[in-house]
């Protein structure tokens, strides 16, 4: 059986080798090879190692690292009702993936991410009186999706939230195109103003894109993340290892990775 490495297999393959925990299992079995043949420094490898993979999988250094590369301010509630009234505006919800199939509905489900991002931004766009907007096609390494992130949402928020979506755009396959495909298509209805939608750690690299893109159309862009921490820091749990805590930190891991890669 051949198999075929198009962009999104070495993508996969890249981000596999490159989030944790890989890397810091890597520097474990490293420590624990020199410590078997007694190499200088072996335990101490073995142990930082075995540190770090703990510590990768706490919502504490998910907070830290958050904080570290600029976590955005959240966009309050008495800031969306004040926008209340002005007719150039838009929410602007990005796609963090779907589930092809969900057994127990029967269809296709937004994934954990981007309910969340669809659920706040139903909300943001009932609090402003601002319509609703999506953007996500089929991203570089959904292999298994036949529909657009873009439809399946569109069928979501219209059965059930009962907002059904003013803007749905379905050919975007990363951040970049999310910002190139569908900031035109706002600012030819008369959009001027755009809530941005996603989640904390994504925000910085959406930005980036997105303000890139609303300069030359005349826009605003007004983030608004979703995911972000009261406190995370200060209790035990935080600094043991949980399902959230891993999540957050090989999400921040990539999205790091991404802005440094300019994607």
């Amino acid at each position: 059986m051949s198999i075929a490495l198009d962009y999104a297999g070495f993508k996969t393959l890249v981000l596999a080798a490159a989030l944790p925990p890989a890397p810091l299992l890597l520097l474990s079995a490293w420590g624990g090879w020199r410590l078997k043949r007694q190499r200088r420094g072996g335990g101490w490898l073995l142990a930082f190692g075995l540190l770090l993979t703990w510590l990768s999988a706490t919502e504490a250094v998910g907070e830290l690292l958050s904080r570290a590369i600029g976590q955005p301010a959240v966009l309050s509630p008495a800031q969306l009702a004040a926008l209340r009234g002005q007719q150039d505006g838009a929410v602007l919800v990005l796609g963090g993936g779907v589930r092809r199939l969900v057994p127990e509905f029967g269809i296709a489900a937004p994934r954990e991410v981007t309910a969340e991002r669809l659920a706040y931004g139903v909300w943001a766009a009932r609090r402003s009186g601002w319509p609703l907007a999506f953007t996500g096609g089929i991203g570089w390494t959904a292999r298994e999706l036949q529909q657009s992130e873009a439809s399946i949402i569109a069928r979501v928020a219209a059965e059930d939230y009962a907002l059904p979506l003013r803007w749905a755009e379905s050919q975007s396959r990363d951040t970049r195109q999310n910002a190139a495909n569908t900031l035109p298509l706002l600012a030819r209805d008369g959009v001027r103003q755009v809530v941005l939608v996603t989640h904390e750690a994504h925000m910085r690299r959406a930005l980036r894109s997105f303000e890139a893109e609303a300069a030359p159309l005349g826009m605003r862009i007004l983030p608004a993340p979703v995911g972000l921490r009261v406190d995370a820091l200060s209790d035990f749990s935080d600094w043991c290892p949980s399902a959230g805590g891993f999540e957050r930190v090989r999400y921040l891991a990539y999205e790091m990775l991404a802005w440094w890669a300019g994607r």
